[in-house]
């Protein structure tokens, strides 16, 4: 049996919430201490000249390097560039990462988007997985428009009988992707699986709305969980979200 654990977390920059303070090191134990196999992160600073000179414990190297150092091997897509720095999402992963793409679905230049994809290898399965990291637009046209190019790349580049596993951030309250994602391509959503209903994920203090989500295909859920309030609700106004998986792909 080949078992994965899985993280989603939208992390804020690595600020907390209201950008109070910097909480990229102690994110980073939080991390750790779920010890996920793969996790998908969004709002991933990867360069910001401004807090490189003005804060003294300020990481050197862009976040998603510090956060997977010595642990993780991480792949990174800037989708928000400006002056000063850029942003985007990252995957962590203690798979070897084969190859990892990351596709623009901007709509609006002050909503700058990307899908992060990568193939990972599993070991025990024949083929690679296929993990890709979602942060969705504000509005929920652009949304649709933004499923619809998630629901194209996974129709064109992955195998029907590949593991895949699509996480982040949905901002999606009213659960429109459930019937794209499991009707167009046939996904499970982790928490629905195995609560019946989307987790609630914001704010992390007392989560209320159904943001964040984990999709499958090629896998079974044998456990969820939220990970809100303190020490959570200290580090990013998203509650972070773990998944336990068990792959039913080919085996080799």
């Amino acid at each position: 049996m080949t078992t994965l654990r899985i993280c989603t977390y939208n992390i804020h920059k690595g600020f907390s919430q209201f950008n109070r303070r910097m909480v990229i090191h102690e994110l980073r134990e939080r991390l750790r201490h779920l010890d996920p196999d793969i996790t998908f992160l969004q709002e991933v600073q990867g360069l910001h000249l401004g807090h490189a000179s003005r804060l003294a414990n300020w990481p050197r190297e862009p976040q998603h390097e510090f956060l997977a150092h010595t642990r993780w091997t991480a792949a990174y897509g800037g989708n928000a560039s400006y002056g000063h720095g850029h942003h985007g999402n990252a995957i962590l992963s203690r798979l070897p990462i084969i190859n990892a793409t990351n596709h623009d679905v901007t709509l609006h230049r002050l909503e700058c988007r990307g899908l992060l994809h990568c193939e990972l290898s599993l070991a025990g399965i024949t083929q690679p997985v296929h993990a890709i990291c979602i942060h969705l637009s504000l509005t929920e046209q652009q949304r649709r428009s933004q499923m619809d190019s998630l629901s194209a790349l996974v129709e064109k580049h992955i195998p029907h009988d590949a593991g895949l596993i699509i996480a982040g951030d949905f901002n999606d309250w009213r659960n429109r992707a459930e019937d794209e994602l499991a009707e167009r391509l046939g996904l499970i959503e982790a928490f629905t699986e195995h609560t019946g209903r989307p987790a609630r994920s914001y704010p992390s203090k007392l989560p209320m709305l159904r943001l964040d989500r984990i999709y499958l295909r090629g896998f079974t859920v044998s456990r969820t969980d939220v990970h809100w309030g303190p020490p959570w609700s200290r580090i990013s106004d998203h509650a972070a979200l773990t998944a336990e998986l068990v792959a039913t792909g080919n085996r080799g």
